[in-house]
């Protein structure tokens, strides 16, 4: 036993000192090295606004290097002029009031730019060219227009010129560093301030409330937009951004799929643009702030006008008004869109349903094909002037979301018409808008409404149909009358 022992220790010896001898060899060996230079500068094509072809990269023109991996774009995030032409008044002055006439007060929550708010990540070059002074003196009097159409409009000129305490920095900033959207805190930071708004409304007296409280769920990682558009341009590549994400819950109530407990029917409802998605918890912030209910009908891709001509024509909003509507937007928009306002209008005063049909038709619409489905004086010619009529369409496939027809007059006059609903949006195949009466549209009598069918590769021929129906006036709002 005494001699098993003392091999045993004998060879646990050798095998230490074989294992320092390996130690001392690796030791000598230099471990690889590795570096990685950093691109401080885009390239020159980045600089050169016909390198931006298609209306997506339209929205990027052009990229300015900034600190760090900080992009900016020089007309939308740099601007310095927040305004809009008196046809966009008109109609954001119309809209506002034919919503009031339903009951529905509007809050527009009018996001300030990244240069605004992130201008502390400028370059010192690019700082000093950008008239911070005249961008917020300007962005102050777009709000200011707002409240005077009659909207709800928070003051969010506060949170611009952000400097963060070195211990948040890179954590809590507002915005993405490569991307347009605001971050969760930046959704934070905006929820505080339109709900300590809403909360001072008369409209939210008697809104039933409850005390919600927002927690860290997790991570989210973002390829930035404008970081994926330096790539395109440049071949530069940047590191993902990774940051909080949260979720709003009834303080003290798990989540059990029951969204609005006993509460009903949400009497605040939030339409707006990809910001107010899931992943920033915008409208989980405006719960939190307001302790009210929020129903968010918001969803990505949906621009200025897709969720809310979604929303519009809804059942929901058609049989339970809110009492509140926040609708989130960007300057990036514009608001003279006159197809976006004429849809809204007539959605707004539900199409054609319920109403008389003055002319009504129905067919198939073959791809690449033209189809005549209203005609006006098959019985004699009846009167079907613009600036008080409205076109109501019903595709039978709901997933139909382009529209395309030619509007003819009597006197031999056309237009050419488009609306596209996102790709994003739940459609119901479905497209109301009213008939054309800005300048010396109003006076024109429909003679004929053509639709074209689509020449996309896998379209298939649809059915159709066409009403053409008098607007209802909304009390207050103003009408075009010119030549009725």
């Amino acid at each position: 036993m005494h001699a098993k022992m003392t091999r045993l220790l004998s060879l646990s010896s050798l095998a230490v000192a074989l294992l320092a001898a390996s130690a001392a060899a690796r030791a000598d060996v230099q471990a690889p090295v590795f570096t990685a230079q950093p691109i401080s500068d885009l390239c020159p094509a980045a600089a050169d606004a016909r390198n931006y072809t298609t209306r997506y990269q339209q929205n990027f023109t052009t990229l300015v290097q900034a600190k760090g991996d900080w992009l900016f774009r020089t007309q939308e995030d740099l601007r310095t002029d927040f305004n809009t032409t008196p046809e966009g008044f008109r109609r954001m002055k119309q809209l506002h009031d034919a919503f009031k006439s339903k009951g529905v007060e509007l809050v527009v929550v009018y996001q300030p730019t990244r240069g605004l708010v992130n201008r502390e990540m400028l370059t010192a070059a690019e700082k000093a060219s950008y008239n911070y002074d005249k961008a917020l003196s300007s962005y102050k009097a777009m709000l200011g227009k707002f409240e005077q159409m009659g909207y709800v409009v928070p003051d969010l000129s506060p949170l611009t010129d952000e400097h963060l305490p070195a211990s948040t920095k890179g954590r809590e900033d507002f915005y993405f560093r490569g991307d347009q959207h605001w971050t969760p805190y930046g959704a934070m930071r905006t929820a505080k301030i339109v709900g300590d708004t809403i909360k001072k409304m008369p409209q939210f007296d008697g809104i039933p409330t409850r005390e919600y409280e927002s927690r860290v769920s997790g991570r989210m990682g973002k390829n930035g937009t404008l970081h994926n558009m330096a790539a395109q341009l440049c071949g530069n590549t940047y590191a993902i951004q990774y940051m909080d994400q949260f979720t709003t819950e009834p303080k003290g109530e798990a989540a059990d799929g029951d969204l609005f407990g006993d509460s009903g029917t949400p009497q605040i409802t939030l339409v707006g643009t990809s910001h107010s998605g899931k992943n920033y918890n915008f409208a989980g912030f405006l719960q939190q702030y307001t302790g009210a209910d929020v129903l968010n009908v918001a969803f990505p891709g949906g621009a200025l006008e897709g969720a809310m001509i979604q929303y519009l024509g809804s059942e929901e909003f058609q049989k339970t008004p809110p009492k509140i509507l926040v609708w989130e937007f960007s300057p990036l928009y514009r608001l003279d869109q006159e197809s976006v306002f004429r849809q809204m209008m007539a959605l707004l005063d539900n199409g054609c349903e319920g109403k008389t049909a003055q002319m009504s038709g129905s067919g198939t619409v073959n791809p690449g094909k033209t189809t005549e489905l209203l005609v006006n004086g098959k019985n004699g010619i009846i009167d079907v002037h613009n600036g008080n009529h409205q076109i109501d369409v019903q595709f039978a496939d709901p997933s139909v979301k382009t529209f395309q027809a030619t509007l003819w007059y009597l006197n031999g006059r056309h237009e050419e018409i488009k609306f596209e609903k996102p790709t994003t949006a739940d459609t119901d195949g479905r497209f109301a808008f009213e008939l054309r009466d800005d300048a010396d549209w109003a006076g024109q009598n429909l003679l004929a409404l053509e639709v074209h069918g689509s020449t996309e590769p896998g379209t298939t021929p649809q059915k159709v149909e066409a009403k053409v129906c008098k607007r209802n006036v909304f009390p207050g709002v103003t009408q075009h009358t010119a030549g009725l």
